[in-house]
């Protein structure tokens, strides 16, 4: 398959794109008149029974307490751009995040409403939701969300409801290590939208599903794989996507691996450390749209 070849703004030979998820305060909970609680990331543990998980949600609100100020004050230590996947209700609960977010120039980019399953929705509950997670966002942080991230999976009506919603481009993808354009047909016709991947291998939530994994892993995966990102962008269009979340490399264990990337990629040339909307509208603005 054909690939477009981009050139990012300055020359850059990388767009690195730091992706913070914000998910706590929205997870699955019987008191959320949910069937049941969030399974439990640091053990691997799902009751299967409808009872509320206090420890479980102490856990969570741990991200809020401790993990948001460490990243929060080493994204602004490094001055480096990020887009915050929030979920809208999470970002109610936590004001403080939503004012970092404003306050720093960040890209808000819409994890839903909650961060629960849409995949089962009616339209009309999905489109619903979608406004709902618009409405909040922008009144939280002074900026409507162009981006959407789904947990995990999504409708086949998805991708039409987000286009006629005004959405710009999504992340439910990882196809590829740079944007491309997708055609969606909606209620007017077909539209162009852009595509811009995620990655799952080199995101954070590999601390959840392997006991032994370390920071030094980690770290070591992320650094190999920006390096090869960059030396391959000498030629071609590359991007990379480095997910994080507050609970998780917001630990005090976890926390100073970040750090060391950081300090890594901000010593190389020609690395445009932005956010995925700057890249949806700078892929818009240099390749001719499909229809």
């Amino acid at each position: 398959m054909a690939r477009d070849t981009v050139r990012w703004p300055n020359g850059a030979r990388l767009a690195l794109s730091l992706v913070v998820n914000v998910e706590e305060g929205s997870e699955m909970s019987v008191k959320e008149g949910d069937k049941g609680p969030e399974p439990v990331d640091e053990l691997g543990v799902a009751l299967k029974i409808p009872i509320r998980n206090y420890g479980n949600e102490s856990n969570y609100q741990y991200g809020i307490n401790a993990g948001a100020p460490r990243i929060i004050g080493l994204l602004d230590q490094y001055k480096v751009k990020a887009t915050w996947t929030a979920a809208a209700l999470s970002l109610e609960r936590a004001p403080a995040i939503a004012e970092a977010i404003r306050r720093r120039g960040d890209e808000p980019c819409s994890h839903g409403y909650r961060w629960v399953h849409q995949f089962s929705m009616k339209e009309d509950r999905e489109r619903e939701f979608i406004a709902k997670a618009v409405d909040t966002i922008r009144t939280t942080t002074g900026t409507r969300p162009y981006g959407w991230l789904s947990r995990y999976l999504h409708t086949e009506n998805t991708k039409r409801l987000l286009v006629e919603a005004g959405f710009k481009y999504h992340m439910d993808d990882y196809s590829d290590d740079q944007p491309r354009w997708e055609v969606v047909e909606t209620s007017q016709g077909p539209k162009p939208w852009v595509i811009v991947p995620y990655a799952l291998d080199s995101n954070d939530m590999k601390f959840w599903l392997a006991p032994g994994y370390k920071p030094a892993d980690w770290l070591e995966y992320a650094i190999d794989t920006f390096d090869w990102l960059y030396k391959e962008g000498a030629d071609a269009t590359r991007m990379m996507s480095l997910g994080l979340h507050l609970r998780i490399i917001g630990r005090p264990g976890r926390i100073g691996a970040f750090e060391r990337f950081l300090q890594h990629v901000t010593t190389k040339p020609d690395v445009w450390i932005c956010s995925r909307l700057d890249i949806a509208e700078h892929y818009a603005r240099s390749v001719k749209a499909p229809v």
